[in-house]
């Protein structure tokens, strides 16, 4: 008995720890955007006839790079929801 609420403690620490460093995962797309956006505008700046192709190249890479912060996102939302309750069917 005493174990089970042992193991169980630390199945809910373990979720609780991986889901706040998914969660810091969205730190890095953020900073990128913004060098990306800052970059793009002093391309637009040096040269304003291209800006369409800077502005569409830049949104592309903006998307990209955001979709890295919301697979963290997604992760801390199953590591606090769904695996605490699967570990605990596991445990007992």
């Amino acid at each position: 008995m005493e174990f089970q609420l042992l193991a169980k403690g630390i199945a809910l620490a373990g979720c609780a720890i991986g889901a706040g460093l998914a969660l810091i995962a969205g730190i890095g797309p953020g900073i990128g955007e913004g060098n990306a956006v800052a970059k793009a505008l002093e391309a637009i700046g040096r040269q304003p006839e291209c800006k369409g192709s800077v502005t569409s190249t830049m949104l592309l890479g903006c998307a990209v790079a955001e979709t890295t912060g919301i697979y963290g996102f997604v992760t801390g939302l199953l590591l606090i929801f769904v695996a605490p309750g699967s570990f605990m069917k596991f445990l007992g």
